[in-house]
């Protein structure tokens, strides 16, 4: 083989006319008499190359023929244009090298189960689908951060253990941490407070667990969230950054992955249409809304799956629901000064039945306030001193929401389960591969 420097299918455009060598993996092969037609992957996309007879010796021909599905490989040959093949672009191959012959790949064009396709992960991860999804969830992550970075936050890291509960013990998973024991991280947003105290403008980005008995297509056991905080910002001024942060993701994705929404088979004109401003009501709206759907929706409840899909499943763009009964929202909630019952708190759902997509609201910032929610939740005031000091020293209303991935990405991608919006998911019966 030449030592000509490798080039990936996603730079042949910069190489039409020109000698490269290509290394990789077998998708598929196909015979036809004296060529051979072999579609290829190298991680950044897939394209055909064609063995000619004519174009290789007798042992490279026979060695082509042996390949089989999954085969490491390098090829060296011409890039010519070819509106025709799968990117544009053809390889006319002058050399052969084998890597490695893989023997009974498991995966086969015929249909195969769930579970089977769960057991085997590790390889489902190669076919077109799961490298289109992968990567728009890469191209979600990157304009995040991106559009984060470029209005002056700064990405800080937040810990996984933790000593306490962010929002409630019931869905912890507890470990051993020496002589103490530790707590998987459900949110950094008690951390990021702090954080936001002093550089102004924060978010973090992480794993998270939560340890919920939960079966439905919307939960993973451990899943990733953007959370940004921001001081003096209060429940207007978040929502406002949700929009912007969401409509900007969804413009990224339709610029720099049009092509893997294709393979999806994404009807993109959905996505289009998610501009700010988004639809908007309150709670009480939108639990009236319920009652005319003849839901089994109880007024003063969190809403279920059901209610979220049946409030934005229709709308051409997702729907900020605000002021939640404060009595089901999470601690450090700031009460709405006209209505104290009431949390200024926030939640957008995402349109086509894929429910809540981002999570927060204004966070209490009077001490004494503060220090009694602690008592009515039953939280150790010790565990809990450090966050109270932020009210102490410099307190001022703040504001931020946790935006997961997962449900993001499988509405971009429009997937039935959120198994597939992560490279090796956790679910209640899942911890493998």
């Amino acid at each position: 083989m030449s030592d000509d420097s490798q080039v990936y299918i996603s730079e042949l455009s910069r190489h039409e006319g020109g000698h490269v060598t290509m290394r990789g993996w077998l998708h598929h092969r196909r015979s036809g008499g004296k060529l051979q037609f072999l579609v290829f992957r190298d991680g950044s996309g897939f394209m055909q190359a064609v063995v000619s007879k004519s174009d290789v010796s007798e042992e490279m021909w026979e060695l082509t023929k042996s390949l089989t599905q999954e085969s490491s490989i390098a090829l060296r040959g011409e890039v010519r244009k070819d509106d025709r093949a799968p990117g544009g672009y053809e390889l006319t191959v002058a050399e052969v090298q084998l890597y490695q012959l893989a023997t009974d790949f498991p995966i086969t064009p015929k249909d195969h189960g769930v579970n089977f396709l769960l057991d085997h992960r590790h390889l489902w991860l190669r076919s077109k689908r799961q490298h289109a999804i992968l990567r728009i969830r890469n191209e979600v992550i990157r304009a995040a951060r991106n559009f984060l970075d470029e209005q002056g936050f700064v990405g800080c890291d937040t810990p996984i253990f933790t000593p306490n509960a962010c929002e409630g013990t019931t869905t912890l998973f507890e470990t051993n941490y020496f002589d103490d024991k530790a707590f998987l991280s459900q949110s950094g947003q008690l951390y990021n407070e702090a954080i936001a105290m002093a550089m102004g403008k924060t978010y973090c980005f992480g794993p998270t667990f939560r340890a919920e008995k939960s079966k439905t297509r919307r939960h993973l056991i451990e899943f990733w969230m953007l959370e940004p905080e921001v001081a003096f910002h209060e429940l207007d001024d978040t929502i406002a950054l949700a929009e912007g942060l969401i409509s900007a993701i969804i413009a990224s994705v339709l610029e720099r992955r049009r092509t893997e929404l294709e393979v999806l088979e994404r009807d993109v004109s959905k996505l289009e249409s998610v501009r700010a401003p988004f639809h908007r009501m309150t709670y009480e709206q939108a639990s009236a809304k319920l009652s005319e759907k003849n839901t089994e929706f109880v007024p003063g409840g969190d809403f279920g799956a059901a209610d979220e899909t049946a409030l934005a499943e229709e709308l051409d763009r997702p729907l900020i629901v605000t002021h939640y009964p404060a009595n089901i929202k999470a601690f450090y909630m700031q009460p709405d000064p006209e209505r104290e019952d009431l949390a200024l708190c926030v939640d957008i759902l995402a349109p086509e039945g894929y429910g809540e997509i981002v999570g927060g609201g204004q966070r209490i910032h009077d001490p004494e306030l503060l220090e009694r929610r602690l008592a009515e939740h039953d939280l150790p005031k010790d565990a809990f001193q450090w966050y109270l000091d932020l009210r102490q020293f410099g307190s001022v209303p703040h504001s931020g929401f946790g935006m997961g991935i997962e449900r993001l990405v499988s509405w971009i991608c429009k997937l039935d389960h959120l198994r597939e919006a992560i490279p090796f998911p956790r679910m209640l019966n899942r911890l493998t591969p």
